[in-house]
Order: C-alpha cells, then sequence, then structure tokens
C-alpha cells in the first residue's frame, strides 16, 4: 500500500524548489512585482504538508526511511536519496516552513521597490528547499549535500545587495569561515564512510557506534567541527554579526530557526553517535557555555539593534548546545535534546520576531539602526513596541512566556549533568553556574536595547525625513502571529500539555518522558536572575539614564574589550588572515617572477637553438656546395688517418 507520509515528504522539497525556479526564469519578464506570489504559495504548501506530517507522525513508531531513488552508483557502492519523518524531523519542518513563510510576506513590505525584488524571493525560496532537504535527510551524504546547499543560499543572502562593499565582505566572510568547520564535517564523512563499511544512513551508524568507541570519539569531534561554523560558535562565531549586513528578513531568517540552528540539529540527530563518546559531549557542553557567556558579554555594550540580536542568537545557540553536551547518559541523552530542541524552537518565535521588530524599526528610521540616533519611539510605532516587548520579555526569560520555559529546561538538564554520578561533574556544575549568569545578562542587554530604542525622549534622526512612521499591515501581521507564539507556544505545548517532550521521545521510540516534573528551585532561581537582569536595566536606561555612562567609565578597560567584541577580528587578522595573504602573495609573486620567467626560459630554447641551425639552411647553393666539400674533406681526412694507423 502506498504510503502517502513519504510523498508529502517528496513535496515538501519539491515546492519551494519549483517556486525558486519559476521566479528564477520568470521573474524580471512576467512576475516582477508579484514575485512574492510563488515563493508565498510554495513555503506555504510545504508548511501545510509539513503539518500532515506531524499528524502522520504522531502514535507511531519511528518510520523505515524511504529511499526514492538511487542518487548515484560507484561499483558496489549505492548512495540513495532517501528521506526520513519522525517526531523530530516533523518538529524541525514545522518550525523551519513556519517561520519561512512569515518572514516572505513580512519582506513584501519590506522588501518593497527594491531593484532586486524577484531575486530575493527566488533565493528566499531556495533557502527553504535547502533547509527542509538537510532536515529530511536520511544518510550523512544528502545530509551533507544539503548543508553546503544551506551556505551556499546564505552566501546569497547575506551579499543581497551585492553593490555595498559591507554586504559583499561579509556574504565572503560567512562563506569562508563556515567553510573551515565544514572541513572537519566532511573529514568526519570520510572516517565514518571507512569505519562503517562504507554504510553512511543513519540507522546503520548509529546501531554500530558502540562498537568503534574510539573512532566514535573522532568522528563525532570532527562533525561538531562542521556544527561549530554553521552555528557560528567560538571559535568560529566572528561571521554572524557580519551577516546583518544583509536585509533585515533574511537576518531573521538566518538568526530564527534556519541555517544557524542547522549545527543544534545535527547534533541532536546524531546524538547516538555523541552518546558513545562522554569526552566528546563535555567538549560540546563547554564550547556551548563559553560561546554563550562571550557573546552575552559582547552584546552588553553594542550600539547596534541588529548586532545585539546578532550576539544574542550566538548566545542562544550557545544554550542549545550546552543542554545538548549535558546529555551523559543513555537515558538523561533524550531529556538533553528534548531540552535543545524545545529552546530551538521557541527561540525561532522570539527572535525572528526581534529581528523583523528590529527591521520595523529601520523601516521606519530611514534605515539608520544606531540606537544612539533614536529613542521614545514607543508611541509613533505602538504595534512594534509591543510586539517587540513580547520578544524581548522571552528572551529574557521572563516566568510564563515561552523563552522561560525552554531556557529552564536547559537549566535543570545542565544541573543534573553535575550530580555526583557523573565523572565530570564539577565542570558540569561550572557550567551551570555559568548558564545562569548568562540568563541574567541575556535579560539585562535584552531590556538595555529595547529601553533605549522605545523609551527616553523621543529621538528620530535626519534620515527619517524628521517623521517616523509605523510599518504596513503586510509587515504587523507576522509580527503579531509571532508574538503569540513568542508569549504564549512554549507555555502551551510543554506545562500545560506535556506535548512537545512525549511527541519528541518517539524519535526514539520512547512513548512517554520523565521530563514532567518541574524543579521549582530552579524556576525560582530563573525567574530572580530574568528579573534581576530586567531591572537592573530599567534603573540604568529609564530612572536613572546618567548611570550607565558612569558605570561604562567605571570599568572602562572592560567596556572597550566588550565594545571591540574583544579584538577577535583583529586577533584572527593578525595572526590567521595576514600571515596566509602574505603567503598568497608571496605565492603570486614567486608564481610570476620565477615559475613564469623559468616556463618562459624553457619556451625560448628552441628558438635559440633553432635560430643556430637556421643559419646553416639559408637557401644558396654555394653554400651547401662549400659544405659538401668541407665535408668530404674532413671525411677523407679521417679515412686516411685510420689507414694510417
Amino acid at each position: 500500500m502506498f504510503d502517502w507520509t513519504f510523498a508529502h515528504l517528496w513535496l515538501i522539497l519539491a515546492l519551494p524548489l519549483a517556486a525558486a525556479i519559476l521566479i528564477a526564469l520568470l521573474g524580471n519578464r512576467i512576475f516582477q512585482s508579484f514575485s512574492h506570489w510563488p515563493c508565498i504559495l510554495g513555503i506555504g504548501a510545504s508548511l501545510l504538508f509539513s503539518v500532515i506530517v506531524l499528524a502522520a507522525v504522531a502514535g507511531k513508531p519511528p518510520p523505515t526511511p524511504s529511499p526514492f531513488f538511487t542518487w548515484f552508483q560507484a561499483g558496489d557502492v549505492d548512495v540513495g536519496f532517501s528521506l526520513r519523518a519522525d517526531s523530530l524531523t516533523a518538529i524541525m519542518l514545522i518550525t523551519v516552513t513556519l517561520i519561512g513563510c512569515l518572514i516572505a510576506v513580512y519582506s513584501v513590505g519590506y522588501m518593497h521597490n527594491d531593484p532586486g525584488y524577484p531575486r530575493f524571493f527566488a533565493e528566499i525560496a531556495l533557502f527553504i528547499f535547502a533547509m527542509t532537504g538537510l532536515v529530511l535527510a536520511d544518510n550523512f551524504v544528502v545530509l551533507y549535500a544539503f548543508w553546503e546547499g544551506v551556505g551556499l543560499c546564505s552566501y546569497l543572502l547575506i551579499g543581497f545587495w551585492f553593490n555595498k562593499p559591507a554586504a559583499a565582505a561579509a556574504a565572503r566572510k560567512a562563506f569562508l569561515v563556515t567553510r573551515i568547520g565544514d572541513f572537519g564535517f566532511i573529514f568526519g564523512i570520510i572516517l565514518l564512510w571507512f569505519t562503517f563499511d562504507r554504510h553512511l544512513d543513519y540507522e546503520t551508524v548509529f546501531a554500530q557506534a558502540p562498537l568503534h568507541p574510539g573512532a566514535a570519539a573522532a568522528i563525532a569531534l570532527l562533525l561538531f567541527c562542521g556544527a561549530v561554523g554553521k552555528s557560528a560558535q567560538f571559535p568560529l562565531h566572528v561571521w554572524l554579526p557580519d551577516a546583518m549586513e544583509g536585509p533585515s528578513p533574511v537576518s531573521a531568517l538566518i538568526h530564527a530557526a534556519t541555517m544557524v540552528t542547522a549545527g543544534v540539529y545535527m547534533v541532536a540527530r546524531c546524538m547516538p553517535l555523541f552518546q558513545v563518546a562522554p569526552q566528546v559531549l563535555l567538549i560540546v557542553a563547554s564550547t556551548g557555555a563559553f560561546t554563550a557567556l562571550l557573546a552575552a558579554l559582547i552584546a552588553l555594550t553594542q550600539t547596534d539593534l541588529k548586532r545585539v540580536l546578532a550576539y544574542s542568537t550566538i548566545s542562544q545557540l550557545g544554550y542549545m548546545f550546552l543542554a545538548l553536551g549535558s546529555g551523559t547518559t543513555a537515558a538523561f541523552a533524550k531529556l538533553a535534546v528534548v531540552a535543545a530542541i524545545f529552546h530551538l524552537f521557541t527561540h525561532a518565535f522570539f527572535k525572528a520576531l526581534l529581528f523583523l521588530g528590529a527591521g520595523s524599526v529601520m523601516h521606519a528610521m530611514g534605515n539608520v539602526i544606531d540606537m544612539r540616533s533614536f529613542g521614545g519611539l514607543r508611541h509613533r510605532l505602538k504595534t512594534t513596541h509591543w510586539t517587540f516587548l513580547c520578544g524581548a520579555l522571552s528572551l529574557a526569560g521572563f516566568p510564563i512566556l515561552s523563552g522561560f520555559w525552554s531556557k529552564d529546561d536547559i537549566l535543570s538538564v545542565t544541573f543534573h549533568a553535575s550530580g555526583s554520578g557523573n565523572p565530570y561533574h564539577s565542570i558540569y556544575f561550572l557550567l551551570f553556574v555559568s548558564a545562569v549568569a548568562t540568563a541574567a545578562l541575556t535579560a539585562f542587554y535584552t531590556f538595555r536595547a529595547y529601553f533605549l530604542t522605545f523609551w527616553g525622549d523621543e529621538r528620530i534622526p535626519p534620515e527619517a525625513g524628521g517623521h517616523a512612521h509605523e510599518s504596513p499591515p503586510i509587515m504587523l501581521v507576522p509580527l503579531a502571529i509571532l508574538a503569540v507564539g513568542a508569549a504564549a507556544v512554549g507555555l502551551v505545548v510543554q506545562p500545560m500539555t506535556h506535548w512537545f517532550d512525549t511527541f519528541l521521545m518517539k524519535s526514539w521510540g520512547t512513548p512517554e518522558s520523565s521530563s514532567h516534573e518541574m524543579n521549582w528551585r530552579l524556576m525560582a532561581l530563573s525567574s530572580f536572575v530574568a528579573l534581576l537582569g530586567i531591572g537592573s536595566a530599567w534603573w540604568m536606561y529609564v530612572r536613572r539614564p546618567g548611570l550607565a555612562g558612569r558605570c561604562a567609565q567605571s570599568v572602562q578597560e572592560f567596556y572597550q574589550l566588550s565594545l571591540n567584541k574583544f579584538h577577535f577580528d583583529e586577533l584572527y587578522y593578525a595572526f590567521i588572515v595576514a600571515p596566509f595573504s602574505s603567503l598568497a602573495r608571496f605565492c603570486r609573486i614567486f608564481d610570476l617572477y620565477v615559475l613564469d620567467s623559468l616556463v618562459d626560459l624553457l619556451g625560448h630554447v628552441p628558438r635559440f637553438l633553432g635560430f643556430g641551425i637556421r643559419l646553416l639552411q639559408n637557401g644558396l647553393v654555394q653554400y651547401y656546395a662549400l659544405a659538401m666539400v668541407l665535408g668530404m674533406a674532413v671525411f677523407l681526412l679521417a679515412l686516411m688517418r685510420a689507414l694510417a694507423g
């Protein structure tokens, strides 16, 4: 009997791709200002089929993957293009397509009158195709193909305004930095190939991983390198803030539920492999905790609203990796994955909301996004203000809102990993303390940005033409939908119904979850640090506006370090970019003046030899006769000497 679930998987992939091709071929000729329709309809249809897949997966055991066709054959190697439908896939599909569809609708207003309007929607549709393919992949070859497809699409979108030097440079930086991590990723897949006897499908690899603990640890570490690059973790985090040079919808798309979460999804999917190597999980958790704290410290002083949100994304991704790395036992690994994916799910709503809200502010301020240039906008941009506030409260972990529940789950799994049964319990306790401190910093810098933008005296930059206006309804409707999600979706799917963890456990065939119990002490601690951060920001930027400047003066050295992003870009330039650039220039000069000269010299040798021989072939008969006589004389003299001897 034909399984319609897998037919829906195929359509989830095919529809955005068809929209991208249609817009690319006909957008400038036929669609032009209507180019958004194929994109929105394609992604919307993918969302509909994702809901159908989610309903089909509910109540069923983990399915057998379905190979649609053989992708390629090489000898006895047969790689199939197979897709997978389980609860983890279904949740990720809903997240990607829902957020992608709302961003596409928002973009209709934001990108209005842009000369690259059709190209923008073609690239958005192609991006959704690549991301859904990454989520649906059932073997590492298909995963890698779509992994690189997502990287290519992000390059195109970040550099959408390629005539702007900063945007072109940011696109190159994102592409090159993520390629560094991808080197480790592809080497991990190659090692998988040799370790598991040329099997690269998930089921075989995960089933046989305990038989190869040493190789599994090396493979997990190499795969994590790819996640570090794609999800902007230290030390490859430097590309993400510069990606703000792209349009605001692109920032929301990349930073909310798509590209940057690819690494989190990959590690969650490969948790049976990572489980074999607890030391690698410790590296994952430590990297996540350090990145979360580092990005939060940098976000404290940034003046660009979108860059504050960019560093917030890096920090929240660190939280997700901290949760994944805390799954130190077979049973607890499942809860760690639930915590990470739950935070990914809620983060998609409130972070997309915040970026689109920043885009609405930018739209009203004449493309100015520096918080020092505007303020007091809550009366002019009423809808933007209230929706942005919902996102800010959720990001800060304000009690009851979505971000509170998912962040509390992460703190809970990290705290449990610090138990005495774990050989690394003392390290995990330090990571837990770091996570709590990061939560307080998150609440502070989030509301610093909120108060600087919407409170205080009203200030409108000259670029806005002397007046600020609210965004059109086509931009405000997605904001309102995302605000509802940021406020309530976490509460509905987890503490009220426990649907999320129960459903996600079905990826491992586990019908129920043990995470239903709430740790009231941790919830109280989480609430306290969130309120402390929000209250501190209110006191410094609303109640005592001059206090922030005095505090900055008192810790000027740290303030400058944070403001300059701890000089990571300068350090990378000095120790990596500049030496390799010098090496490249040396190689170019050596090639141009040494190798090319040597090749040119070798090319001249036959010419010189030909020139010498040419003197003997001058076309005069008398010279030929003289040569014959001289030759004969030499021959006779040689003959006479031979006879005389």
